[in-house]
């Protein structure tokens, strides 16, 4: 099978969804700010928001793949197994016995067991439960709740571990520690899952093997005419642009990528959390984020890049330009400040399309919702109550691995 994705509102054919589980319950008051939360979700809430949001999928056209099924099923291939394990049970990180005895755990498990454990994560007394203490320095300093593997609660915001762009995909290095092993699991599923390896795509990006070039998928926007728009955001780093950039061009599968200045907080994380996609002409941006300075990349002799700035100004026009229009549509809410901010914060235009003019927004962002439908977009609700306290939204939690072209 052929997977593309040459827009980000071509129709939805195949998506990558990660329905949270046990690793939510790791979440405490304590460790929230460490693992990227703002607070410790309702698990069985949060579950009922996410089954609504992939039946919405399903309902447009779109075939769910769940990211832990994957995985399962790639860890029943021998190579992918002990490849994951190799990688995240270093005795560097661990000392030797300690290693060892996670190995030994990890033995007796079914590769559906280890996939949700390696999300999940697992303490000392999990370990300990399982099989005999060995002589670890290490071990004996943690307390029996202390976390050997990390949980991975971040695993639902798919987008930003792994992006499609036209015909690959790019395995991310992630900016942040809490994240770093999500990259393990993704860059396994696309080598050795069944459904994946042989298929023929190029990677733009292999993961941990970036190192410092970090770049993420929340601010990667295909947003079609061989044009890709890129956030330099606090989570993507000028060099990691560059070097997919260089990658795209050598492969012809891009003519240009549109680097736009970001701030670096919070609030602004991702590209793709003030700024989305709605039909093959238009955006919604928040009002707080406003037209920024751009850099046009382009190939350039050799393998060399020529890069082009453009004052905040003429970002509208570089976009038009980039998508062979006279002009692009950029819906920007009517709303007071407090509640542009408000709706921005709970992921107001962080909107995914399942087809052009058709996207799927959280129903609390009324304001928002209202705005675009009153410009002919139509918006399919689904409830984040629960799922949007890890700061992201329908697009953050999809990762598309098949588009329709336009």
């Amino acid at each position: 099978m052929t997977y593309r994705v040459d827009s980000e509102v071509g129709r939805l054919r195949q998506v990558i969804l990660h329905r949270p589980g046990a690793e939510m319950t790791r979440l405490t008051p304590t460790n929230k700010d460490e693992l990227l939360f703002d607070d410790v979700l309702w698990l069985q809430r949060a579950q009922v928001e996410h089954d609504k949001f992939a039946r919405t999928l399903r309902a447009g056209g779109a075939e769910v793949l769940y990211l832990v099924d994957l995985l399962a099923e790639t860890l029943a291939v021998p190579e992918a197994r002990a490849h994951v394990l190799d990688t995240v049970l270093d005795p560097r990180a661990f000392g030797q016995p300690a290693a060892d005895a996670l190995r030994a755990w990890a033995s007796g498990l079914s590769a559906a067991d280890l996939a949700v454990a390696l999300v999940a994560g697992v303490t000392k007394g999990e370990l300990l439960a399982s099989v005999p203490a060995p002589a670890s320095l290490y071990l004996r300093t943690l307390d029996a709740h202390s976390f050997l593997l990390p949980p991975l609660p971040n695993h639902l915001f798919t987008r930003d571990t792994s992006c499609w762009i036209a015909g690959g995909v790019a395995v991310n290095s992630m900016r942040k520690a809490a994240r770093r092993s999500e990259t393990v699991n993704m860059a396994a599923i696309y080598r050795w899952h069944p459904r994946f390896a042989g298929a023929g795509f190029a990677i733009w990006s292999d993961g941990a093997a970036e190192g410092l070039a970090t770049l993420e998928g929340g601010d990667v926007l295909v947003i079609g005419n061989g044009a890709v728009l890129v956030g330099l955001s606090e989570r993507s780093s000028p060099v990691g642009v560059e070097r997919v950039a260089q990658r795209l061009f050598a492969a012809g599968a891009a003519s240009c990528v549109i680097a736009v200045d970001m701030p670096h907080e919070r609030a602004q994380m991702h590209l793709d959390t003030v700024m989305t996609m709605l039909d093959p002409e238009s955006f919604v941006r928040y009002s707080g984020f406003g037209p920024r300075e751009t850099m046009i990349l382009r190939p350039g002799r050799g393998g060399a890049l020529t890069i082009a700035g453009h004052r905040a100004s003429e970002m509208d026009r570089v976009l038009a330009r980039a998508l062979g229009l006279d002009a692009v549509r950029v819906l920007t809410p009517p709303q007071d400040a407090l509640t542009a901010e408000r709706e921005q914060w709970n992921d107001g235009c962080n909107v995914l399309a399942v087809a052009p003019g058709v996207v799927v927004a959280y129903e609390r962002n009324v304001a928002t919702s209202d705005y675009l439908r009153s410009r002919g977009i139509e918006v399919l609700e689904v409830p984040g109550g629960e799922l949007g306290r890890g700061r992201g939204g329908p697009r953050c939690m999809s990762c598309p691995v098949l588009r329709d072209a336009l």
